[in-house]
């Protein structure tokens, strides 16, 4: 009955059946759910409410309101220096956003009411650049927040007779104004995700349709596998929105823009393999439905194990305590799970229904139907001459010479693994995007025209108990520190002091970042001092840079946490899989060595070829998931095809043949994947393109160095352990047929 109903999809009757099904739920969620869009998040904090930061934040929201809300900084310049008139009209401009507040605005500085002389005293020292700071409501979420921006560009080109928004970077005898600040930059942020998306997709399903074009040349088998991802795609995105109404999981743009490429990719390596399959067995079977119930029944185990190990992978995610790894979880799994379920049910109902039509003008046939083809067109039918292909050259030199070609492959991806330690990462997200964004634009001048400590100062908040301290004085001595202004009284508890930090030096490096702790020492020491108990506990450190460095601590607890159990999960699904503790071991260990050289060629790359001085500090962790995890799903099919020629023949006939085998579709799914991952450079967001650049290197790794070569030379080398425990009825079968042979 279980066997009946795994092939019902393929057989004459349940194809139709299955088809109906999945476009009937197509057409009931997208009819009874919101789409994935309409329910991302862009305000879900990445950090959790225990984070040191955020428990500065919650301490100055309870006692410094005035504080709160989302800052935007209205950057001016001129470069020969701002004249009389560009201030009067900038006061101008405050004062309509001070009488016409923008939408969600909280608070603008009375700066229209200042004498022009004390306005001129808050412009830079080189009298270039003015910096106004508007505050938007605290939770203003993205769209009420592009209203108000929107109403501030408004304000600003209804002053102007040439709009200084638009004057470009660089001009020396025009006005120039820029939007910046955490507001500016989270506007941008979401623009150029939101501007990605289609150019995302349309790229990959353009990759894709062009590999599939390039491997089967034919225009109809090219389309099944677009059209299995594309209605799987219409029923993971009203799953995905009715989640997100009902508040179970979070998800962002940057989460569906990946997951776009992850479905595609993955969701068409799935249909390859049992595309492969289902066209080695129709050169043997003559009945289409026969064929595809021998290629379900050779190909279903590898799929669903291979989709298994992926899902389970991603769901290690929810581990995670840093938002935006931990929203990843959900959409990433479930879209895998659903196109898991299509490529064994829809696609199989799919090529069925068109059966050899399918691979038109190539269509295979039995040698029969060969012969009788020829026959009607009156020709001479003559078998053809079976070549030794690449594959079978490649298993048969690693038959002969395992060692040397195990040996040569690792010491390669050695090498490669060795760069990975020499990776320098950032937290700066701001550098990741264009340097022509407007709000970067806007930052730079900040940075060159004032201290860049003005763009995100770093709030320090202790609790003096009541007493005199000398924390103001101590922390201006700091060598990194431009000015310190405050303290400030809390309007609760008057103990409870903030001073405003402004740091020599970008907020948003990494040298930034490891100031925070000397700052929290030094003002805990002065606490200590002034005789105040428990000192470091009464210590609160806030602002962006405290936030990124709480960020690297954080992702970095994540990557301890989530990469042995992605690894233990995966050698579990292994074991129960090939029931093999020796191939569950090196099968890990080899997609773990390709994943450290992936990071070493994806930095010699990026450094050394591209120029990039560092990448952001969680997409090892990003990539480790889909490197490992998509890596072992070759080395699962390509294994599981060496166990089952290995009840037949000898061990070392069984990897000559299993390479030969799946090496023709392994490299084609290898090249498709990657492709899509590489569609990722295309976008304008360095995180992506370093991420997809990675992650591609590494999938390209596996397809061509050690699936073909590393994994099978280990199990020559290893022989009949390599099935251990079970290596006893393995051994009984091969030395059966070794005596058949002879």
């Amino acid at each position: 009955m279980g066997e009946k109903l795994w092939h019902y999809p393929g057989n004459k009757k349940g194809r139709w059946a299955t088809l109906l099904i999945w476009i009937a739920l197509l057409a009931i969620l997208n009819f009874a759910f919101p789409q994935a869009n309409s329910q991302k998040t862009e305000t879900a904090g990445d950090l959790g409410k225990d984070a040191p930061s955020q428990m500065a934040k919650a301490i100055a929201d309870s006692e410094f309101p005035a504080d709160k809300g989302i800052p935007a900084l209205l950057a001016w310049h001129r470069a020969s220096g701002l004249e009389n008139k560009d201030l009067e009209a900038i006061q101008s401009v405050v004062k309509k956003l001070s009488d016409q507040p923008a939408s969600s605005q909280e608070s603008i500085p009375p700066f229209h009411q200042m004498p022009p002389e004390a306005l001129r005293g808050m412009v830079s020292k080189d009298g270039t650049t003015l910096i106004i700071p508007v505050s938007f409501q605290e939770n203003t979420g993205p769209e009420e927040l592009e209203k108000g921006i929107v109403d501030i560009e408004r304000a600003i080109k209804g002053t102007f007779g040439v709009n200084p928004l638009e004057v470009k970077s660089g001009t020396k005898d025009k006005l120039l104004a820029r939007i910046t600040g955490p507001a500016g930059i989270s506007l941008d942020a979401n623009k150029l995700f939101g501007q990605g998306d289609l150019k995302l997709l349309f790229g990959t399903v353009a990759i894709v349709l062009i590999l599939l074009l390039v491997i089967y040349r034919s225009p109809i088998l090219a389309l099944v596998p677009l059209v299995g991802v594309g209605i799987a795609y219409g029923i993971i995105s009203p799953l995905l929105g009715w989640i997100g109404e009902n508040g179970w999981a979070e998800f962002d743009s940057q989460g569906l823009s990946i997951m776009t490429v992850l479905l595609f990719g993955a969701g068409t390596d799935y249909c390859l393999f049992l595309i492969s399959s289902y066209r080695s067995h129709l050169e043997k079977e003559e009945d289409k439905f026969v064929a595809m119930r021998l290629a379900i029944s050779s190909s279903s185990g590898a799929i669903a194990m291979s989709g298994l190990t992926v899902v389970f992978s991603l769901l290690a995610l929810l581990l995670a305590k840093y938002g935006s790894i931990h929203r990843f979880a959900v959409p990433f799994s479930l879209s895998i799970l659903i196109m898991m379920a299509a490529s064994l049910t829809l696609v199989p109902a799919i090529l069925s229904i068109l059966g050899r039509g399918s691979f038109y003008p190539f269509i295979p046939r039995t040698p029969e139907m060969k012969k009788q083809r020829a026959e009607k067109k009156g020709k001479t039918y003559s078998p053809p001459h079976r070549k030794e292909g690449l594959g079978l050259k490649i298993g048969g030199m690693i038959g002969k010479k395992p060692w040397q070609v195990a040996l040569a492959t690792t010491l390669i991806l050695g090498v490669m693994a060795f760069f990975s330690t020499r990776i320098e990462y950032t937290y700066d997200t701001l550098s990741s995007f264009p340097k022509d964004m407007p709000s970067r634009e806007g930052f730079t001048l900040i940075a060159d025209h004032f201290s860049p400590g003005d763009l995100a100062p770093v709030h320090v908040i202790a609790d003096t108990g009541g007493k005199n301290t000398d924390i103001k004085d101590v922390l201006e001595s700091q060598p990194y520190v431009a000015s310190v202004s405050g303290p400030e009284q809390g309007k609760n508890d008057p103990a409870i002091e903030l001073y405003e930090v402004k740091l020599a030096k970008n907020p948003y490096s990494n040298e930034a970042m490891g100031h925070i702790s000397d700052i929290r020492v030094k003002t805990a020491k002065v606490l200590e001092e002034a005789g105040i108990e428990d000192s470091a506990g009464k210590v609160w450190i806030g602002g962006l840079t405290a936030e990124q460095e709480d960020t690297r601590a954080i992702t970095v607890k994540d990557s301890n946490v989530i990469i042995p159990v992605i690894l233990a999960m995966i050698a579990v699904l292994l074991l129960g899989y090939l029931r093999s503790i020796t191939a569950t071991a090196y099968l890990i260990g080899t997609v773990v060595l390709s994943y450290f050289s992936a990071l070493g060629l994806g930095w010699i790359v990026l450094h050394y070829g591209f120029g990039v001085e560092a990448i952001q500090g969680f997409i090892p962790l990003y990539a480790f998931v889909f490197i490992v995890a998509l890596g072992e799903d070759y080395n699962i099919f390509m294994v599981s095809g060496i166990w089952r020629k290995s009840r037949q023949m000898p061990l070392w006939r069984a990897v000559k043949e299993g390479v030969a085998e799946s090496g023709a579709v392994i490299t084609s799914a290898g090249l498709i994947l990657a492709g899509t991952f590489m569609v990722l450079t295309t976008l304008p967001i360095q995180i992506l393109v370093h991420f997809g650049t990675i992650t591609a290197i590494g999938i390209l790794l596996d397809t061509f160095i050690v699936r073909p070569f590393l994994v099978p030379a280990i199990t020559v080398i290893i022989g009949k352990w390599a099935f251990w425990p079970s290596k006893r009825n393995m051994e009984a079968a091969v030395e059966h047929r070794e005596r058949q042979a002879n």
